[in-house]
Parts: C-alpha cells; structure tokens; sequence
C-alpha cells in the first residue's frame, strides 16, 4: 500500500518552503514487508525505501531477533537484538504532552552486526518524548553495512531518513530547523560520519525528500566506536573530518569503555580544531552498551546533562 508523503517544508538552509511542491509516495513497512521486531501499536512506520535499496542484495536472509539467554543483561534486562535487516524503516514517536518542535532520529548500536533496538531505539525514544522531543527511530541495515569505507549502507539509510524527516516536518509538527540525531557505540560513529558526509547523497536522487538538506542540526554521540584506529595508535579515523559546518555536538564516554575513550577525546579535539560548538563528558567508570538504563554508575544519568545542553544551544526553548 502507498500512502503519500506530502512536502511542503523548505529546507534548513531557509529555502522557501514553497521551492518544494512535489509529492512522493513511500510505502508503511507493516503492510510491505516482515519484521523481527514489529513497533508497539499506534506508530508510523516506513520503509525508507520505496523501491530498490541501494546496493541491495539478492535474497537476504530474513531479519531475525538474534537475542539468546547468553547475552548480556543491562541493568538486569534483556536486550533486543534485531539482526539481518535488509529493508531499512523509520518509525515515529510523537511527545503525548508538550511538543516543543524540536525531532531527532535515533541510530542504535550494535557494532554494525546487529541493532540493539530497545536499549539504544524504543527506550530513548521515550526519554526524548518525556522531554516533548519527537523521536525517529532509524532501522538501518546490518550486518556489514558499516563503517566508512567498508560499507556506505548505513550512512545511505541515515542520510534518506533525515531527508524524509524534513520532507515530513510540516506533518508531524516539526519544525525542519531543530532536527538532530543521536546514536550509541556503531550508531554513534554513524552520527559522525553524517554530521561531516552530508553535502552529497551517496545515492541517487529518489523523490523530492533526498532534495532537502540531511545535514543534522545537532549531534549526540553515546560511547563512539571507529572514530580512533587502535591500530594506528588511536590515530583520529581519516573518514571522519569535521568542518565549521559540522553541527554543535555533545558527547558521553567512560574512561575504562573497551571500546576505548579515545573514540570520544579524538573526535571531540577534531571538532575543537574545526570550531565547532562540543560538550565532551568523560566519566571514570561505566563500560559500554547501558543505553540510559540507569545503574550505581554515575554515567547513566547522562540524559539529564544531554537535556541541559540541548537548552544551552536553544534547541529547547
């Protein structure tokens, strides 16, 4: 079923919104496709997609809950693993109260293998509505779908869904200009590699929503992975450069992660030296992968800090 995608929002680069009169028909993922993790009732979903998926393969194997009674709990709960995602989709979550206008897409974590869809997507996207912040979950491809350059799947999907997010911000109740992302471990990474790659589509224009800028307008980023090279000697990640036009970034990372801290010090001194706005917090304890599932470590209360910052460069009001 194909349900039209109406744009009439100019892009953040003031624009006029009347520059964009096209309609462009996207088709809701419940009614196109199977799942492994099927949304709660009440959300849109949408395959971001509409046809082909750019350098899709020919029969993937069917997306998959790849959770076992072996993995890791957090905070003692499971964690969904959702993996073989071939036809990635966005699902919207709007604040039920206050909505302050401003959105962020969320990227969930997951080593670019699998997305950890409750504690880095479901779980945040009602912190964020708490906070009246509409949320956008991204569910993009993986397995091997990243990072930069082995694979520039996951960036497509993230790029596409900015994209669709401001085509739709009149819609939803968005105002275009306060559009962010947030992202954990791979999901972060993938947030540094949009907030420096997104001058140009790394695919081929589809509908007028990929005309529109994907260039976020704030950035957080919640224990990085692939912006130093451990085998370089943390070296900063060449396919990473932050320019002045990289947008304002907050950043969270614990000292003994295994992932390594110097993911968050690298990139935050690389956007020091492109001037851009960052707000680096490095806690001494905390490993990786606790969401904002709060535990005795100090480092999950990181949403509080995040919700001061966004107040701090004006995107809550």
């Amino acid at each position: 079923m194909m349900f039209p995608l109406s744009v009439g929002c100019g892009d953040f680069m003031h624009k006029s919104w009347a520059l964009i009169l096209a309609t462009v028909g996207i088709s809701f993922s419940a009614a196109a496709q199977q799942t492994a993790w099927p949304p709660a009732a009440g959300h849109i979903t949408i395959s971001i997609w509409p046809k082909a998926v750019p350098g899709g393969v020919e029969n993937p194997a069917p997306e998959a809950d790849m959770t076992t009674a072996k993995d890791r709990q957090v905070a003692g709960k499971a964690v969904v693993r959702v993996g073989n995602v071939s036809r990635p989709t966005i699902t919207l979550y709007t604040p039920n109260g206050n909505n302050t206008g401003a959105a962020v897409v969320v990227f969930p974590g997951g080593g670019y293998r699998i997305l950890a869809i409750d504690l880095e997507g479901t779980e945040v996207c009602e912190w964020l509505n708490s906070i009246g912040v509409t949320c956008v979950l991204l569910k993009y491809r993986v397995p091997d779908s990243g990072p930069l350059p082995k694979s520039q799947a996951a960036l497509q999907d993230a790029q596409r869904a900015v994209g669709i997010v401001r085509a739709h911000a009149g819609e939803w109740k968005i105002d275009p200009n306060r559009i962010g992302v947030l992202g954990f471990s791979a999901g972060g990474h993938l947030v540094a590699a949009l907030s420096s790659h997104f001058e140009q589509r790394l695919y081929e224009t589809i509908d007028a929503a990929d005309k529109l800028s994907c260039r976020p307008d704030f950035a957080v980023i919640i224990y990085p992975g692939y912006l130093a090279l451990s085998e370089q000697n943390f070296a900063a990640n060449p396919e990473i450069q932050p320019t002045d036009q990289t947008p304002p970034s907050f950043i969270v990372q614990a000292e003994d992660d295994a992932v390594h801290v110097e993911n968050a010090t690298q990139y935050f001194l690389q956007l020091k030296n492109a001037k851009v706005p960052a707000e680096l917090h490095i806690y001494t304890e905390g490993g990786h992968g606790y969401g904002l599932r709060k535990t005795e470590k100090p480092v999950t209360r990181w949403p509080n800090l995040a919700e001061t910052w966004l107040h701090t460069i004006e995107i809550l009001k």
